[in-house]
């Protein structure tokens, strides 16, 4: 039962770690320029994370490390320099552009503007995480992104051609705006495998005291978790498609566009439901990519961390989520626009994959880690693909963001 328990609460949590403004804004934004074309890039991310996501699971579980730990000592301080200055400048646009998310949300239920809404996020976002618990920020705030599965329910009413939609899982090339379609799926894909996820998930498990007896469970919560998030993308993507391109948006470049997906299908509380699923999700983003900047950092410097702990007993811990989280709201507070941040922060994630994952393959295959519980066949040549497409993003970002970002 216990277990049982475990996977259905990681399950939840996955809707505040893998939906957040990254996946919604870059899911709207796919489904009102291309229709249903584009699926097969959150298939595709689906798929990649969820194989991520397991095997963080079982080298946390199996080893005792985190992932953060194991690249410091297998391959050293200096070697681990790169990928951490890397993961902490993404995380900070990440982390900024989900303050953003909650602020937009706080300017569509007020009227007040997105930048008056910042500081005050970042403050009652630092005094969570200060006062509260492990378990309260991983259950708590993502059992309330379930108001998320709106976007399922509403894409169903839509009643899609659902051939069309099974069409867009397989790729294909756009008959239009070339540069800007494999733009947009570079960000969808940076979305969906975000390495701050990962990360965090292998910390969560390590918080929560995981051994060889939590593999199944590691398993069913991947798998799972991730295929549930996915859905509720594809379930963004799809009503935009059939919402936006009905009122003839095609490019979504305004953050007050996105409330209509939901209106014409549950009227005024379709806008309740987006600015809560917006405001909920984007904010459980934030405090789990606070936590893992102070992981990641607190790790790579040896330092004692743990947010079941007092902040008294890990000060240097408790600093570094204090400092990101506000200086992380100052270009919000100070007019950026949220939006075109996310989408080009969810295409540089999507570059830096390879500086995280090429040792992370090192260390499932490592016998003084993972010892029987090493990769498989599948799984190594999933983490090859996953580099392989890291490499290539990482070739491509910068001139697709030149001649297809928005």
């Amino acid at each position: 039962m216990k277990k049982l328990l475990e996977i259905s609460l990681g399950v939840v949590t996955s809707v505040g770690g893998f939906l957040e403004i990254g996946s919604m804004a870059t899911a709207a934004q796919a489904g009102a320029l291309f229709g249903f074309q584009l699926i097969w890039s959150v298939v595709l991310g689906t798929v990649c994370i969820i194989f991520l996501v397991e095997m963080a699971g079982r080298f946390a579980a199996v080893s005792r490390h985190t992932i953060a730990d194991g690249i410091r000592e297998r391959f050293g301080f200096n070697a681990f320099l790169w990928p951490l200055l890397t993961t902490v400048l993404v995380n900070f646009m990440v982390l900024s552009a989900e303050i953003g998310g909650v602020a937009i949300a706080g300017e569509l239920a007020t009227g007040i503007s997105f930048q008056w809404w910042a500081l005050p996020v970042a403050f009652v976002a630092w005094l969570l995480l200060w006062k509260g618990t492990f378990g309260l920020i991983e259950k708590g705030v993502s059992t309330l992104g379930l108001v998320t599965l709106c976007f399922v329910v509403a894409a169903v009413m839509l009643k899609p051609d659902w051939k069309q939609v099974a069409d867009g899982a397989a790729p294909s090339l756009p008959s239009h705006d070339t540069a800007n379609y494999w733009f947009m799926a570079v960000s969808i894909l940076g979305a969906s495998i975000s390495p701050y996820l990962f990360m965090f998930y292998s910390s969560g498990a390590i918080e929560d005291r995981w051994d060889k007896n939590y593999l199944g469970t590691n398993r069913a919560i991947a798998g799972l978790g991730m295929s549930f998030g996915g859905t509720i993308s594809v379930g963004v993507l799809i009503v935009a498609a059939l919402v936006l391109g009905a009122h003839g948006i095609s490019q979504v470049d305004d953050y007050n566009q996105l409330p209509l997906m939901l209106i014409p299908i549950f009227g005024f509380w379709g806008f309740v439901l987006f600015v809560a699923s917006l405001g909920i999700a984007c904010f459980g983003a934030v405090l789990e990519i606070a936590l893992q900047q102070a992981y990641l950092i607190a790790q790579g410097f040896g330092w004692t961390w743990g947010e079941d702990s007092k902040p008294r007993d890990n000060p240097g811990f408790a600093s570094v989520y204090s400092v990101s989280i506000f200086l992380a709201a100052i270009p919000i507070a100070l007019g950026l626009d949220p939006l075109r941040l996310t989408v080009f922060s969810m295409a540089i994630t999507a570059a830096s994959l390879p500086l995280t994952v090429v040792p992370f393959l090192f260390l499932l295959n490592d016998k003084h880690y993972v010892g029987e519980h090493r990769n498989g066949i599948i799984s190594n040549i999933a983490v090859i693909f996953i580099i392989t497409l890291g490499f290539v993003l990482a070739v491509v970002t910068i001139p697709l963001q030149i001649f297809g970002g928005t």
